[in-house]
């Protein structure tokens, strides 16, 4: 059980046994976009209709991870932020299931036999258009419909739905391709949300600190995708979800430090006007909300500060929070 009064199970053996009913609904929602949340509502009100719960059955790993680990894609979220954003999104349960050959075997109705029906005693399955289960993704929506009928129970699916002015529908693919090109602006519009990468902060080589911007720098295992070299205007979250959260503007650079020549790609985040503040070994959520430029190199220290200075300014006007002192 979540702090935030959600059930999680890893794994049918936790889902109690009292559960009565439920309205479930499959896939690995990544990142939780406005797609995912349109499936989720109808989910949580088709439950709601029966009395029953709304559950989310999610994987772990991603399958991409297991079937393509040479070719998987960085997942938005990590487990631990999917989670909270499903049961932000309302929702009852969620059955996380470990996600190996073993699983992959399954049959389509071994799966919806086994998983729905007799551990979450479904009276309901919410899918997409697009959803596809079993061995060698051999099921499809008809496939459910058809179980569907045959077990006892109601299938809704629902259709893709595009973006307001675009032709596209709503998809991790799509929040993707924004990180990369570093539009977190529209990927925003996309999740529903900034986004958001979390990790452990670790010990850097202190420049920033040296130049009177301490960053925290997040450790190489964070989870999130890395949107693309720059800085960025966000947030900084200490202790997130507990009742003494904070959220600090921050202003954050993504790359490999050039004027220093550096070579490994880091994420540091700056806190707004803070030289005091001691993170090292503490996990935290950053967030990415604006765009202030690209990673540029500088000629020496000197220009490198006035610029720092001027994106600590415009981050401060984007967040709107006061600008640090100088």
């Amino acid at each position: 059980m979540r702090g935030d009064g959600v059930q999680v199970w890893h794994g049918i053996e936790e889902v109690p046994a009292e559960l009565r009913a439920s309205v479930a609904t499959i896939g690995n929602f990544d990142g939780v976009h406005l797609g995912h949340r349109a499936v989720l509502g109808v989910t949580i009100a088709a439950a709601r209709a029966v009395t029953a719960s709304a559950v989310a059955v999610t994987f772990d790993p991603h399958p991409a991870a297991v079937h393509r680990p040479d070719d998987c894609p960085v997942l938005l979220s990590g487990l631990e932020d999917r989670l909270e954003l499903l049961a932000e999104a309302g929702l009852d349960a969620v059955l996380v299931i470990r996600y190996d050959l073993a699983f992959a075997a399954l049959t389509p109705r071994e799966f919806v036999s086994r998983y729905l029906v007799e551990a979450l005693k479904v009276r309901g399955v919410v899918v997409g258009e697009d959803i596809r289960f079993g061995l060698d993704n051999s099921g499809d929506r008809e496939t459910m419909r058809a179980l569907g009928q045959e077990l006892g129970f109601a299938v809704d699916v629902v259709h893709d739905i595009e973006a307001a002015g675009t032709r596209r529908r709503w998809s991790s693919t799509w929040v993707r391709e924004l990180l990369a090109a570093g539009d977190v602006e529209q990927a925003e519009a996309v999740l529903g949300r900034p986004h958001r990468m979390r990790g452990v902060v670790v010990h850097g080589e202190a420049r920033g600190r040296e130049l009177g911007f301490p960053t925290a720098n997040l450790a190489p295992s964070s989870t999130g995708t890395i949107p693309a070299d720059g800085v960025y205007a966000g947030w900084l979250w200490r202790r997130r979800g507990e009742p003494d959260a904070q959220r600090l503007p921050a202003a954050i650079s993504v790359g490999t430090n050039p004027t220093f020549d550096g070579e490994v790609r880091q994420v540091e985040a700056h806190v707004l006007g803070r030289t005091d503040l001691d993170l090292y070994d503490e996990e935290v959520v950053v967030e990415f909300t604006h765009r202030l430029r690209p990673t540029l190199r500088f000629d020496g220290i000197e220009p490198l500060i006035v610029q720092m200075h001027e994106d600590v300014a415009r981050a401060a006007d984007l967040l709107d929070v006061p600008r640090p002192l100088v």
